[in-house]
């Protein structure tokens, strides 16, 4: 993090050049000495200390200067710095000037030119003013800041990516705090203020309503593969791409792993999961995330986030993925892991509300938004039990909204027990969302009661779904087989009446995750009649790499 800054101001390039001198002398080794020759270029110096992120310890100027003399200059850079020591420097005549100072402009001290010995007429005044501001300084976040509108889509994309992938970042709301105001207004070129959301690095760059793959070059993030071969890809970072990914590396395979929103998959999203082996406290689907990432990488895994696989196609014991951008990365073994999404609420007004009040999932990056609101949840698994629990720490009232008449035949016990048990949250059995309503966000929820056939009509800012789960495979139509549902088939499965898959020419049956195309194989959610459990997911993305071992095996011979 860089040094506290200490700006002085005069015109005068033999006194300005005087007193940064001294001021490097005494405290070079702890603050930044700026210097800057009219008001006006240390006002833009000190917007742009704002936009990174860097603090002003103390403001020194001359008073006399042509323009913007020194009181107003330090009436201006305290609305940027307001915690910053003011000191003008003064000749006799302006000494009446400083005092009315100390008033209109908050002034903490004057001194008379020249202030030699400085040791004695600069140092000593200087000291106390530091130390006074050192006593109360805490320092600012100094990662991300990211300014936008609540209610933008664009803006929930851009906190969800970095919340996803780990990355810290401060959320700045437009409409609530006067500092987002300030530093879209520093922001502004040629008086054009940019378009939110805008997000702010760290060294002081900045990105206006970006696409993730945009905001992913500039923090970081790798986007494209270092190779054109690998032994094996991997096409999805859910617990099923992770394990795989890092039992394969560790093995010896050469491994990159595709994930199109962020290591972790649904699972990472979840705010708990208390049922995993091995965590008797539980733990969040980021922390396995991120554990898993770490773990990934140590043995040499290349994660490409966020990209997105578009194609497959086979030529001989090549099998090449076609990413979105229209590059190519080949490999003998494929790995399909891509997991399953929540389920589209087909209802009036969805469509135009998502992200606008209305979420899928996005428990973690809403939550605080929701602070002493009241919020509807709809879902009765434990992805909607957990995501319950995590608002009610947050939110004034959790309604979970349940289609079935119990949550006993999708949620596990331990939930059910803790959700009871939890005052502020209330769950509506028999009750479903029919419509949703709103201008520019949601305003309301149309529930109706499927027992009694009834409707209701209730205010609603916040709405999120947790509703089933589909597959997104239609990408790989006409290369593998797959169910009426999406689901690939793998193994024993492709068997149609008893006979062999059609196009399958090896002597030997399909490995267990096997598709119909030999060297492509499945593991996790997306796989028919898998066990939606991250525990399984787990489990076959490690046996996957077992049964990718042997037909490596056999490719090599």
């Amino acid at each position: 993090m860089s040094k506290p800054a200490i700006v002085t101001v005069d015109d005068d390039l033999e006194v300005l050049q005087a007193i940064a001198r001294d001021l490097r002398k005494q405290y070079g080794d702890r603050f930044r000495i700026i210097r800057a020759n009219s008001g006006a270029s240390a006002i833009e110096t000190l917007e742009q200390l704002k936009l990174r992120n860097e603090t002003v310890a103390l403001l020194v100027s001359d008073q006399r200067m042509p323009e913007m003399n020194g009181v107003e200059f330090i009436e201006q850079a305290t609305v940027i710095f307001p915690e910053a020591k003011r000191v003008l420097l003064t000749a006799y005549a302006d000494t009446d000037a400083a005092i009315r100072a100390i008033n209109s402009a908050k002034l903490d001290y004057y001194l008379l030119k020249p202030w030699d010995p400085p040791e004695e007429q600069l140092y000593p005044v200087l000291d106390d003013l530091l130390d006074d501001w050192l006593s109360v300084y805490r320092p600012d976040f100094a990662g991300i800041r990211v300014i936008g509108d609540r209610w933008s889509p664009c803006s929930h994309n851009v906190k969800d990516f970095l919340a996803r992938n780990q990355i810290p970042y401060q959320w700045l709301d437009i409409e609530r705090e006067a500092e987002a105001q300030r530093l879209v207004d520093y922001a502004a070129n040629n008086g054009e203020k940019p378009q939110l959301p805008l997000v702010i690095l760290g060294d002081g760059a900045q990105l206006q309503q970006p696409t993730t793959l945009e905001l992913a070059e500039k923090i970081g993030l790798q986007t494209q593969a270092e190779q054109p071969f690998y032994d094996l890809v991997i096409v999805g970072g859910g617990p099923a791409g992770l394990a795989a990914a890092v039992y394969g590396a560790s093995e010896g395979l050469s491994t990159v792993m595709i994930e199109k929103q962020a290591p972790g998959g649904q699972a990472g999203s979840s705010s708990r999961i208390e049922n995993y082996l091995g965590f008797p406290v539980g733990l969040s689907g980021g922390d396995l995330a991120r554990r898993g990432v770490t773990q990934a990488k140590r043995f040499g895994v290349e994660i490409l986030t966020p990209q997105e696989a578009i194609g497959v196609r086979v030529e001989n014991s090549y099998r090449i993925v076609t990413l979105a951008d229209g590059s190519e990365i080949t490999c003998h073994a494929l790995l399909l892991a891509t997991g399953v999404s929540w389920r589209r609420l087909n209802i009036s007004g969805c469509e135009k509300l998502t992200g606008k009040g209305i979420y899928y999932g996005a428990a973690k990056t809403e939550a605080i938004a929701c602070k002493n609101e009241q919020i509807y949840l709809i879902g009765g698994a434990n992805s909607a039990g957990q995501a319950a629990m995590y608002f009610s720490q947050y939110a004034s009232k959790v309604t979970m909204l349940v289609r079935g008449e119990s949550l006993t035949k999708s949620m596990s016990q331990y939930l059910i027990e803790q959700i009871a048990a939890t005052p502020n949250i209330e769950v509506m059995v028999h009750t479903e969302v029919v419509a949703a309503k709103g201008e520019s966000n949601l305003e309301y929820i149309t529930l109706l009661h499927n027992d009694t056939g009834t409707t209701e009509t209730v205010d609603a800012k916040s709405l999120f779904i947790f509703i089933g789960a589909q597959p997104a495979t239609d990408w790989l139509d006409g290369v593998v087989m797959r169910d009426e549902r999406g689901y690939i088939m793998t193994g024993a499965d492709l068997k149609q009446n008893g006979k062999r898959c059609p196009g399958w020419h090896k002597e030997r049956e399909p490995f267990l995750l096997e598709t119909n195309v030999p060297g492509i194989f499945v593991a996790g959610d997306v796989r028919h009649q898998s066990v939606k459990r991250v525990a399984s997911g787990v489990g076959e993305g490690s046996i996957a790499i077992m049964f990718i071992h042997r037909y490596l095996a056999e490719v090599r011979a």
